[in-house]
């Protein structure tokens, strides 16, 4: 089964091969993401060892998004032994998310 994520924006999308899922997580998605793609799975009858591939999004987009997105996309890959596409479809050992810009970093309140 093929994997695909998107957490670049505030709705993030999941895919398991012609299967697609949406859901906006909030402030929520580190905690819930992981939970997510394991509960999409099962309603397919699948589990995490049925992957053979995954593609990320890789940005532009939020920072938040996109780092906890590769963190789970990453450690899926590593675990699993699975290939890891970003979306151009480039094959990578780990996914480095492409902000489009740099952080945007908040004066000190003092």
């Amino acid at each position: 089964m093929k994997l695909y994520l998107d957490t670049s924006s505030p709705e993030t999308i999941l895919k398991l091969d012609d299967h697609e899922y949406r859901y906006n997580f909030d402030r929520d998605l580190a905690e819930k993401l992981l939970k997510f793609i394991h509960d999409k799975l099962q309603e397919n009858n699948k589990d995490f060892k049925d992957i053979t591939e995954i593609t990320f999004m890789s940005g532009p987009g939020s920072f938040t998004g996109l780092r906890i997105g590769a963190a789970i996309v990453n450690t899926l890959a590593s675990e699993l032994s699975i290939p890891l596409y970003d979306h151009h479809g480039k094959k990578h050992p780990i996914i480095i998310p492409e902000y489009g810009h740099g952080a945007n970093i908040s004066k000190p309140v003092k």
